[in-house]
């Protein structure tokens, strides 16, 4: 991108720019702005001229990597967050999805901050009234929310519904039961209300929100016309495409059991289907919808947004796509930070915690920056982490991993590395093993290594909420007296 295409237009990133909403709004965005489309993909890397003029960049970036995010955000003016983490990405994958989306949130706040961007745009969820925790999806979105805006970025939040188009998710499950289902027994959860809202009005959206000053650090709900159950949903769209449907409603929620049964017929992940049912223990239901009102936008009714689903070529998108995984593991692990600590203080005392607790077995030796984690006996180390001063600070501190018995020669390449980072403004430090590749054999490796590192980690965040709890006690004491 050259100076005179960013004084020209504004310069504008997404990332998820591949996914169902990302390409719609790539395709609404150009050639107004300069789109710099962020994919974790290979794809090439030149500028795409749209009448006459360079319009589309696109540039792999690596959502877990801050380095890599960094690069991709370099000359954005505004970044569009259209992501979630809820696919597994590496071959072993330990940690919940909510602890993923905050690394990736984190990542981008943080590269956001650094690059000078002036608005994130992030295409979230709605939310009920009160979220009481028991929809691990639902708090998630508020997390993740919470997570962009820790970084001083001004955030603008759109909360919708089910986003109806040829290639969403909740639209390719409706259409497949209705093709494959001719009677469904029907849970509590699909009597939830909900707000669906077509692709084109939710892209609409988006776009106004675009430097609009009034919209800087707020939520905004955005829905359709109509408020329907999934009931109804189905009902309506099996009579536009023709089919008869009965539906028998009965009195239980079954969330494990429909999310199983979903996957299996919608043929979907169950990693994608369950978040999902677990989040309709409420009805959610977009309220004070300001933005539609002050642009003009009342959005299609739901009939009209599925013909126009119905009518646009139908690809495999809606299915979850396997990527390529080499034998690489990643961990992610979400630990009580105790009260004036730091990631920087995490990782010195996680280093002195490991041969307290697994005296006689473990010992660390810290040499020139660098960590050795040896067995007892053994002079050659099973680990070596190189420590990056260029790329740590007290919030987040970053080891590569160099050598090691137990590491595949391949980690200095592809650059595995443990991190410790702060998140939630110091509520919790995250403790990430990203790209690492053992030496082991997979499935020893699985049955071995990673078991016992994930043992590890639930010990050591044990002895962090113990201390944690301890602080407490002492300043409630001291307050008291």
């Amino acid at each position: 991108m050259t100076a005179n295409q960013s004084a020209n237009r504004p310069t504008v990133a997404i990332a998820g720019a591949n996914g169902f909403v990302g390409k719609a709004l790539l395709a609404r965005l150009l050639p107004d702005y300069y789109v710099i489309g962020l994919t974790r993909s290979e794809r090439r890397s030149e500028a795409v001229a749209v009448d006459g003029r360079p319009s589309l960049e696109w540039r792999r970036a690596d959502l877990f990597s801050l380095l890599e995010i960094e690069k991709g955000l370099q000359g954005a003016d505004y970044a569009f967050y259209l992501v979630h983490s809820m696919v597994p990405s590496a071959r072993l994958t330990q940690g919940k999805f909510q602890d993923m989306d905050i690394i990736l949130a984190d990542n981008f706040a943080r590269a956001a901050k650094k690059a000078g961007v002036k608005q994130i745009i992030y295409l979230g969820g709605l939310i009920p009234e009160e979220v009481d925790g028991s929809s691990s999806h639902l708090y998630s979105r508020l997390e993740v929310e919470e997570t962009l805006r820790s970084h001083g970025v001004p955030v603008t939040v759109l909360r919708a519904g089910i986003v109806v188009g040829a290639n969403g998710l909740s639209f390719h499950l409706i259409s497949r039961l209705i093709r494959n289902l001719p009677v469904m027994i029907c849970p509590s959860w699909m009597s939830s209300k909900t707000h669906p809202i077509a692709l084109q009005d939710v892209v609409a959206l988006l776009a106004a929100c675009i430097g609009r000053k009034k919209a800087y650090g707020q939520s905004i709900d955005v829905g359709g016309p109509d408020t329907l159950t999934y009931n109804e949903m189905i009902l309506k769209t099996a009579r536009i495409m023709g089919r008869k449907r009965h539906l028998y409603p009965i009195p239980l929620f079954m969330a494990t059991m429909s999310s199983l049964w979903i996957a299996l017929v919608a043929d979907v992940s169950l990693k994608l289907v369950k978040p999902i049912v677990g989040s309709l223990t409420h009805s959610l239901v977009a309220r004070r919808r300001w933005l539609q009102e002050e642009i003009g936008v009342s959005g299609l009714t739901f009939e009209e947004s599925v013909r126009i689903a119905l009518e646009e070529k139908q690809t495999k998108e809606g299915k979850t796509k396997a990527h390529p995984f080499v034998s690489n593991v990643r961990s992610v692990q979400r630990l009580v930070l105790p009260k004036g600590r730091s990631a920087a203080w995490t990782s010195k005392d996680y280093a002195q915690w490991l041969p307290r607790n697994l005296k006689p077995f473990i010992k660390v030796e810290e040499m020139d920056e660098r960590l050795h984690f040896l067995l007892f006996g053994m002079k050659k180390p099973l680990l070596e982490l190189t420590y990056s001063a260029e790329r740590s600070t007290d919030d987040r501190v970053l080891y590569y991993i160099t050598g090691g018995l137990l590491a595949h020669d391949d980690n200095t390449s592809r650059r595995g590395r443990l991190e410790f980072r702060e998140v939630l403004n110091g509520q919790y430090v995250m403790v990430a093993i990203h790209e690492f590749i053992p030496k082991l054999p997979w499935f020893l490796y699985s049955m071995t290594q990673a078991l016992a590192h994930l043992w590890v980690m639930h010990r050591y965040g044990r002895y962090l909420r113990l201390k944690a709890n301890s602080s407490a006690l002492k300043k409630e004491a001291r307050d008291m007296g």
